[in-house]
């Protein structure tokens, strides 16, 4: 195994993602006729964000330095992966731990993203052929040495029996939340419009609930993400919304709305597709209390406080090599099979 020829072979492919040549944006315009929730922007956004956060050589061979002692000595083996399709190439990160360590893998796509990856993959390849042998797209997974598998509450639990006799990785529902004080300029507020609305609130790095202090005006909200108007041009998007306010009316719960988002006031971190939860509090201490109760369910917490782990606003959807999804570090798990 040649960890640097690899490191080569991923950093070409993200010279070729900034390139953005006609062949890629016909794989992005053929996504999004299939699943209309890919739009081009999204992701087009979500290629660059992995070509600039992922695959820089530097920034590769930094991450890969902390591992060192155990690459010499592991052997390779054949990890199957189960992608998910919320958001556009939301299981690279996964991709690239297994196969930049030398190891081989079994994946199993999506229907939701079937287009973009096959495509990658085989540019990967032809930067480095020694991966020729180390793909494989399956519909079936199969002799496999660990499984790496994402998706809802009930399906994680169908894939903790399934693949219970192997090592693995089985990812849940997560959420994320921002954390206001009142002073936010409004370029704060633009960047935590980024964490809400980016890929329309589908990743699990979306925020879907805020906390905001006691006598903080909600209605700031209003003007302050009103540059994300853009979302209420999406029309599975509105049809969400729609009937989420439909469904708030019917039950009388108080909504504050601001035309392409209901706001309203609730303690679960998880919300419906177009709806923002919040939740006032009185001390900072309060909400690191309510974080340590629900950190199994939170992927990340951004804002300007003085909190553990949190991030600046507008970094939700930015993650580097390092943030492993569910804090729980891949290439360990992986060089420890």
């Amino acid at each position: 195994m040649n960890i640097e020829n690899n490191i080569n072979a991923f950093a070409q492919l993200g010279d070729f993602i900034r390139e953005n040549p006609v062949s890629l944006q016909e794989i992005v315009h053929k996504t999004f006729v299939y699943n209309t929730w890919f739009t081009v922007e999204n992701t087009n956004l979500a290629l660059q964000n992995i070509a600039i956060e992922f695959l820089e050589k530097e920034k590769l061979t930094n991450w890969l330095s902390a591992y060192d002692t155990q690459l010499t000595t592991h052997s390779s083996k054949t990890i199957a992966l189960v992608a998910a399709g919320n958001i556009p190439l939301v299981a690279f990160h996964d991709i690239l731990c297994v196969l930049i360590t030398g190891n081989k893998l079994q994946i199993k796509l999506s229907e939701k993203d079937k287009f973009l990856y096959p495509f990658l993959l085989d540019k990967l390849i032809e930067f480095n052929a020694d991966f020729k042998d180390k793909i494989e797209i399956k519909e079936r997974l199969e002799n496999f040495d660990a499984i790496i598998a994402t998706g809802s509450n009930n399906t994680a639990k169908h894939f903790e029996y399934y693949f219970k006799k192997y090592k693995h990785i089985i990812r849940r529902n997560r959420n994320s939340i921002a954390i206001l004080d009142g002073n936010e300029t409004q370029k704060d507020f633009d960047n935590l419009g980024h964490d809400i609305f980016d890929f329309y609130g589908l990743g699990c790095r979306n925020v879907s609930k805020i906390f905001i202090p006691k006598n903080y005006d909600i209605l700031k909200l209003r003007e302050g993400l009103a540059k994300h108007i853009g979302v209420n041009q999406h029309n599975q998007y509105m049809n969400n919304l729609d009937y989420q306010r439909t469904v708030y009316l019917m039950n009388q719960i108080p909504l504050i709305d601001i035309d392409f988002v209901n706001i309203t006031e609730n303690k679960s971190m998880h919300s419906p597709i177009s709806c923002l939860h919040f939740e006032y509090y009185d001390t900072i201490h309060d909400v690191q209390n309510i974080i340590n109760e629900e950190k199994e369910n939170i992927q990340c917490i951004v804002g300007n406080v003085a909190i553990d782990n949190i991030i600046p606003f507008g970094k939700s959807q930015q993650p580097t090599l390092n943030d492993y999804a569910d804090n729980v570090d891949t290439i360990k798990f992986i060089l420890e099979i």
